[in-house]
């Protein structure tokens, strides 16, 4: 007759995805715990789902996205900001060479 064990707890398996992301490999736990190593991969992967779902829930976005989405934004307004001094400096050297009169300025 198969042996047959009791499910981890939910605390057991929150620790060894802690573990996983803290830089432990799934094997290194497997040896060290008793759940199998793709037992933990699984867990992993499945903390990772719902989490993806709550944050679906609560902002649309997990945490590396608001991170990189902080990122692009702040890269879109030094864009913008360069744009807009090389517009002006385009502007007042097309004044300075004559190409365009003086009283018609783009800025």
């Amino acid at each position: 007759m198969p042996k047959t064990r009791r499910p981890y707890s939910p605390e057991f398996r929150r620790q060894m995805v802690d573990l996983v992301r803290a830089g432990r490999s799934p094997e290194d736990l497997a040896r060290e715990f008793e759940p199998t190593a793709q037992s933990i991969g699984a867990w992993v992967a499945a903390a990772a789902k719902q989490e993806c779902r709550q944050g679906e829930i609560v902002g649309g976005l997990g945490a590396p996205e608001r991170d990189e989405l902080a990122r692009l934004r702040r890269e879109n307004k030094q864009l913008r900001l360069e744009r807009d001094i090389l517009s002006k400096a385009a502007a007042w050297f097309a004044r300075e060479s004559g190409a365009v009169p003086s009283g018609s300025s783009s800025s």
